[in-house]
C-alpha cells in the first residue's frame, strides 16, 4: 500500500505543465457552471485544447474525440447565450420525455460508433471503457447547452467510470480533477434545482 502510494505522488511531481494548466482551467471551468455563470465556457474552451493534448499521449482517443465534442459545444453554448437574448433568460428546466429519447439515442449511437472505431481503428487497450464514458458524457453535454437540470447527472455517469480509467493510465491529476468534478457536480444538481424552483416561484 505505501509503494503505490508513494507511485502516485511520483507520478503527480512527474505531471507536466500542460497537464497542471489543463486541470486548473477545469476546476474554475466547472465551479462557474455550478453557480450558472456563461463565462465557463471560456476556460472550458482552455482546458480542452490543453487537455487534449495530455489525452493523446495516454491513448485515450475516445477522449479525445469527447474533447473535441466539448470544444464545439463549448463554443456554440458560449456564443448561444452571449448573442441571444431569449436564450439568455432561458430558465433552468426538467429533460422532458422526448428530451430523454434524444439523449438515450445520444449514448447508444455515441457508444456504438466510439466502441467499434476504437477497436478496430485505433491501438486502444479500453475501448469499451472509454466509449462508455465518453458517450455519457456528450448527452450530459448536450443537456447542459440545453440548460437542464439532468445533465449533472450524466455528467457524473461518466465521472464515476472515469477516474479508474484515468487511474489507469497514470493520469492521475486527471483522475483527482474528475473525482473533484464528481463532487461539484452534485452541488451543481441542488443548485440548479434551486434556481428552478425560484424562478418557478417567481411571480409573473
Amino acid at each position: 500500500m505505501e509503494y503505490y502510494i508513494s507511485q502516485i505522488f511520483i507520478a503527480l511531481e512527474q505531471t507536466s505543465w500542460i497537464e497542471r494548466l489543463s486541470v486548473l482551467f477545469g476546476i474554475i471551468q466547472v465551479l462557474l457552471s455550478k453557480n450558472n455563470k456563461v463565462s465557463n465556457y471560456l476556460f472550458g474552451i482552455l482546458g480542452i485544447v490543453t487537455g487534449m493534448y495530455v489525452l493523446f499521449g495516454a491513448r485515450l482517443y475516445a477522449e479525445i474525440a469527447l474533447n473535441m465534442y466539448y470544444l464545439i459545444m463549448s463554443i456554440y453554448g458560449w456564443w448561444y447565450w452571449k448573442t441571444n437574448k431569449s436564450a439568455a433568460e432561458q430558465p433552468i428546466t426538467r429533460a422532458t420525455g422526448k428530451e430523454w429519447w434524444f439523449v438515450l439515442l445520444i449514448c447508444v449511437t455515441a457508444f456504438v460508433l466510439l466502441y467499434l472505431t476504437l477497436a478496430h481503428f485505433t491501438n486502444s487497450d479500453v475501448p469499451i471503457w472509454d466509449a462508455w464514458v465518453s458517450a455519457t458524457a456528450w448527452a450530459g453535454m448536450w443537456l447542459l447547452a440545453k440548460r437542464k437540470v439532468e445533465n449533472w447527472i450524466l455528467l457524473n455517469i461518466s465521472n464515476l467510470f472515469a477516474v479508474p480509467l484515468l487511474i489507469h493510465k497514470d493520469l492521475y491529476l486527471f483522475a483527482a480533477l474528475t473525482s473533484f468534478l464528481f463532487i461539484v457536480a452534485i452541488f451543481g444538481y441542488f443548485k440548479w434545482t434551486k434556481i428552478m424552483r425560484t424562478y418557478t416561484l417567481k411571480p409573473s
